[in-house]
């Protein structure tokens, strides 16, 4: 069972990731619970975790809504992120090691990939990751507290606003990062990584993703497709 709901929030994610359900969209227990065939319980526990990454909006005593993130909160978010990232790859330049490097190496690879496949959801979730492995690098719990506040408030704001060919851009972007962190070029790091973010944020257009249909129509037919692929077909029944 445990399974089960790890799949159906997968599937949940991956639709706000891609953009499909529309900002403001009320969740409704009952019905996400026939949907997945789980009980009311699990899709509250899905509902709290996806609450907690900040891609939805959990209302007291009105229920869950698909979360609707502002654009004026943009400005700030990237502002902070632009000071903080600054400095974290600016430090990783003299201070990262192999393990590190192999794993953006392989996690850029990933990107490229998703890029090729045109699978939107997983391109930014691995470009949200992208930022989380740098701040994980550091090896400070603070760092990584403050970049998991930021990262998940932005995640949102990238789905609604922006087009799905910016991940294009986002990808080469990585690169650039990338290419002067292995260098050893950490004000070279800083300066790509403070304009990566700013472009990102000057990517982000109020319309840039159409509204989605009603969600529970979209999740019924995302969570059919996902039964009968080759890595679901093998699994058991819960």
């Amino acid at each position: 069972m445990r399974d089960h709901e790890e799949a159906a929030y997968t599937t949940m994610s991956r639709a706000l990731l891609a953009g499909l359900l529309t900002p403001g969209t009320p969740l409704r227990e009952t019905a996400l619970a026939e949907v997945f065939g789980i009980s009311r319980e699990r899709i509250r526990k899905i509902l709290q975790r996806l609450g907690t990454n900040r891609l939805i909006e959990l209302v007291p005593n009105r229920g869950a809504f698909v979360a609707a993130p502002s654009l004026e909160q943009a400005r700030s978010i990237y502002e902070a992120r632009r000071i903080l990232e600054g400095g974290i790859v600016g430090h990783l330049a003299s201070s990262m090691g192999p393990t590190t490097m192999d794993q953006l190496k392989d996690h850029l690879a990933a990107e490229a990939d998703a890029l090729r496949r045109g699978d939107r959801a997983e391109s930014v979730r691995l470009s949200a990751q992208f930022h989380m492995i740098l701040a994980e690098a550091t090896g400070n719990v603070f760092i990584m507290q403050q970049m998991q506040e930021l990262v998940s408030r932005t995640s949102m704001l990238v789905a609604v606003y922006e087009t799905a060919n910016a991940s294009q851009c986002a990808c080469e972007e990585h690169r650039d990062i990338f290419t002067s962190l292995i260098g050893g070029d950490g004000a070279g790091a800083a300066k790509a990584m403070r304009a990566h973010l700013s472009l990102i944020e000057t990517r982000l257009r109020p319309g840039a993703v159409a509204p989605g249909r009603e969600a529970t129509e979209m999740l019924k037919e995302l969570w059919a497709a996902e039964q009968i692929t080759p890595d679901r077909s093998t699994e058991k029944s819960p």
